[in-house]
């Protein structure tokens, strides 16, 4: 059985349902999602958009809908994404969400931080986990070099203040490499079991863009394109940890591309380095 999903960044934002119907086509075991649908306005694509705005926070009918799309195809949410530590915001708020994802059947929640005061960081993901466990789901830390946690050691870090029995990593090809992170570290994560979930795409080393979260969030690319050693990375990995294609390239979408093609070539690719 695969292991590979595709995540909601991959298709910037399609409609669940839809996301869940292609997923089965192509042979995904999971998705990953948000619970709304986002704009490409304020990040710098005034006028695009691929899809209308639909939420699954408000709609219970679009719930419904979602949910039978998954017991027909047999693909299931493998992470609820839109978690996130913020300066002006508390966790605790967002009880109402973590029960919309729990009423999916997600299967893990992770979070960011973009609260530079590490040790609020480290309290509210510690309140996080709490709520997410208490919905009987798993909860990750995923590190990424602009964020308040940007590396291994940071991630580790809020693990270790949440405790390991409560909460495990969520490692980003992009965003491993780019930390300065090396297979060896990799395999050290694997021996202490720390690795929940995978997110996989390729880039460059080095980025050639002036915006790091906006090539993370745009600009990724095909795995097996780029300069990611992935099949050393996908060869350090445990077997069962399930694998998100995390490619957004918005580029080839405004090109005339479809997000199914997309998709498709990105699944191709991956199942060329990803033993299933």
């Amino acid at each position: 059985m695969t292991r590979l999903g595709i995540e909601m960044l991959t298709l910037l934002g399609m409609p669940p349902v839809e996301h869940v119907k292609l997923a089965g086509e192509l042979g995904c075991a999971s998705i990953s999602t948000g619970l709304t649908s986002f704009s490409l306005g304020p990040f710098g694509y005034p006028g695009f958009s691929l899809y209308p705005e639909w939420s699954l926070q408000t709609d219970p009918a679009l719930r419904r809908e979602m949910k039978a799309a998954m017991r027909d195809t047999g693909v299931h949410i493998a992470l609820g994404e839109g978690f996130r530590v913020r300066p002006d915001a508390d966790l605790r708020d967002q009880g109402a969400d973590l029960d919309v994802m729990a009423e999916l059947g997600v299967r893990r929640i992770n979070a960011v931080s973009m609260e530079r005061d590490i040790a609020r960081t480290y309290d509210q993901l510690a309140i996080l986990a709490d709520m997410v466990i208490a919905r009987g789901m798993q909860f990750l830390v995923e590190f990424a070099p602009p964020n308040a946690i940007n590396s291994i050691a940071s991630a580790l870090a809020a693990v270790d203040h949440v405790g390991r029995a409560r909460s495990r990593m969520q490692v980003d090809s992009m965003h491993f490499f780019r930390s300065g992170a090396q297979i060896e570290d990799l395999k050290a994560l694997v021996a202490q079991n720390l690795i929940g979930y995978v997110q996989l795409c390729d880039a460059p080393l080095v980025s050639r863009e002036r915006s790091y979260m906006q090539e993370a969030m745009f600009a990724r690319m095909v795995p097996g394109t780029g300069e990611l050693p992935l099949h050393a990375f996908v060869a350090a990995l445990p077997a069962d940890v399930e694998i998100g294609l995390e490619v957004p390239m918005i580029a080839d979408l405004q090109a005339g591309m479809s997000p199914h093609d997309h998709a498709a070539r990105v699944v191709a690719a991956a199942r060329v380095i990803v033993p299933h």
